[in-house]
């Protein structure tokens, strides 16, 4: 089969920052100056200590001219301290959230494009995890605490540098004390918090898909007693999660460790410290501020314990992120580039044409087994064609192909001559329209609904289109007619009146082919009534193919085509 890539649970986390690159070339210039900002903040704060230990030293000395020139430095760099931290707070957050908007959009349009096969070989609560909550727990991280890791980074660096100023030595014997001690704390943490935050990641996603399998078979699970086996399930799910989040927690406590090589650290900075001011080596103003500098050191270095949890779940988020950006990204088409945008006055088919479906095979597993095997079949423009065939024949399966939600693992379908994934996105939807078994609705009123067609019509349009199928009457019955709400606390229809929806909005796009797979299935005989006439207002000299089971609509239909085993039977009706 040709079998899309597939998504990883726990993807590679290595190298995050790299590969996330190409989405952060846009910003590259206001990157750039929010981090030159935050560097010149970082580098006021880092100055008190050594504007501190001058003071001393002049103190000392009884310098009083030297020691206000201290105290108005100090107020000096707190006031701009204040001005470019606010400022470069600003700059981050801005950049970043333009960044994320764009990586937001980024992936719903590259889901709403994804193929069909690929969308049904994943969870839907996985994929709308990574769309929706990692995306927002990777915006909080931004406007939250992206600039504490920045400020981190820059306090250790730029006091490395003042140390190193003031005393080399001094600061080879903080190096030995503290250096070695925390690098093994960060690598057990590293060790441990990988794999810990990506399962915790990979089981909150399985608790959102079990939860929305929930929603959407809960009449089911009423009807036939699965309450206790799904609750059961879920539990289950969570108790996973929950020991994911354990690891996770545990490997936070590492981190706690740092604190105690920071206790340490300081009782060897004050002997060796005191001990060189003791012989002259250094003055008390330099102990003063390696004293303030480390205190700053370790602040920063726990405030980065506390932050570095939240940097492990957000490079989970953005490698599960950029895993789906990876995967859903447009493969290369064979043959005649698609035009992406409408294809205008001058469309690639004629208005109406044959169907033409040659030697075509597919497979939904790995294992190669078919539910098509080489079927070749062709449907003249205008004909009214049945599909029949008992369950499992692959009837659906062909009638996604032959609209291009598929693609076949051999053999072509083409429309009009044309290959149907040569055809402009725009051509193909407006020339081959499927009314499926189940047609979704949104939150919204009936208006709403039959307007999610390519075109945007207006209510005339609409009206008119309903005029036309002989349904005015169907929506007239309804409470505000066209107004009239659908969704959650609102209107409900039937299967037949969802059905009607769909024949409507295919009416609003004048498809040269129309499949309606089961239409008049499991609905009662007046409803499928009014269906069967819509229908046969609705085809005109439009070629018609129709999945049914129900007797009257097969009765309807001059030419039948059943699917069995490994053909396709034509029968036509005299």
């Amino acid at each position: 089969m040709a079998e899309h890539p597939r998504l990883t649970a726990t993807p590679d986390q290595r190298r995050v920052l790299r590969r996330a690159w190409p989405h952060l070339r846009p910003e590259r210039r206001g990157i750039a100056l929010a981090l030159a900002v935050s560097a010149a903040a970082t580098a006021t704060t880092v100055a008190v200590p050594a504007v501190t230990g001058a003071g001393v030293d002049q103190l000392l000395e009884r310098d009083r001219t030297g020691l206000f020139a201290a105290v108005a430095a100090l107020t000096v760099l707190a006031l701009l301290r204040l001005v470019l931290f606010r400022r470069s707070e600003l700059l981050l957050t801005t950049v970043g959230e333009r960044v994320v908007r764009a990586l937001r959009e980024l992936a719903v349009t590259r889901l709403s494009r994804a193929p069909l096969r690929f969308l049904e070989a994943h969870p839907s609560g996985d994929l709308l995890r990574r769309t929706t909550t990692e995306i927002a727990d990777l915006a909080g991280f931004v406007r939250g605490q992206l600039p504490d890791v920045l400020t981190v980074a820059g306090y250790l660096v730029l006091t490395t540098v003042l140390l190193l100023t003031y005393s080399p030595l001094l600061t080879l014997a903080l190096a030995l004390a503290f250096v070695p001690a925390i690098v093994g704390v960060l690598k057990l943490f590293k060790r441990a918090a990988g794999p810990a935050f990506a399962a915790e990641a990979a089981a909150a996603g399985t608790v959102a898909t079990t939860y929305r399998e929930l929603v959407q078979s809960r009449e089911m699970l009423r009807t036939g007693g699965g309450i206790g086996f799904w609750r059961e399930r879920f539990l289950a799910d969570h108790e996973r999660r929950y020991r994911a989040a354990r690891r996770s927690q545990r490997a936070l406590f590492l981190i706690s460790l740092s604190r105690v090589v920071q206790s340490v650290t300081t009782a060897v900075l004050l002997l060796v410290g005191g001990w060189l001011a003791a012989r002259g080596s250094i003055s008390v103003g330099t102990v003063v501020v390696f004293v303030l500098a480390t205190r700053q050191l370790f602040d920063s270095a726990s405030q980065a314990s506390n932050l570095v949890g939240q940097v492990q779940i957000s490079l989970v988020g953005l490698a599960r992120l950029l895993d789906l950006l990876t995967t859903t990204e447009p493969r290369p088409v064979l043959g005649p580039p698609r035009r992406t945008r409408d294809d205008g006055p001058h469309p690639v088919t004629r208005g109406r044409g044959p169907l033409d479906i040659e030697n075509l095979r597919y497979s939904y597993d790995v294992s190669g087994r078919e539910v098509l095997h080489g079927l070749s079949v062709r449907v003249e423009p205008g004909e009214r064609v049945g599909l029949v065939g008992p369950t499992g024949s692959g009837k659906t399966t062909l009638a996604k192909l032959m609209t291009g939600l598929y693609t076949p693992d051999s053999g072509t379908v083409r429309y009009d001559g044309h290959d149907l994934a040569s055809l402009p996105p725009a051509e193909l939807r407006r020339r081959i329209v499927l009314v499926p078994q189940r047609v979704h609705l949104i939150e919204g009123t009936l208006l709403d609904n039959l307007r999610l067609v390519p075109g945007d019509p207006d209510e005339k349009a609409v009206a008119r289109s309903v005029e036309h199928l002989g349904l005015t009457g169907w929506t007239d019955s309804l409470d505000d007619g066209l107004r009239t709400g659908l969704g959650r606390g609102t209107g409900r229809l039937s299967a037949g009146e969802l059905q009607l929806i769909g024949l409507v909005r295919a009416a609003l796009l004048d498809p040269a082919v129309l499949v309606l797979d089961e239409a008049t299935a499991d609905i009662d005989p007046e409803t499928a009534h009014t269906l069967e006439t819509a229908i046969d207002t609705l085809r005109a000299d439009r070629t018609l193919i129709v999945i049914a089971h129900r007797e009257a609509t097969v009765q309807r239909l001059p030419r039948l085509i059943r699917l069995d085993g490994n053909t396709a039977l034509t029968h036509d009706r005299p």
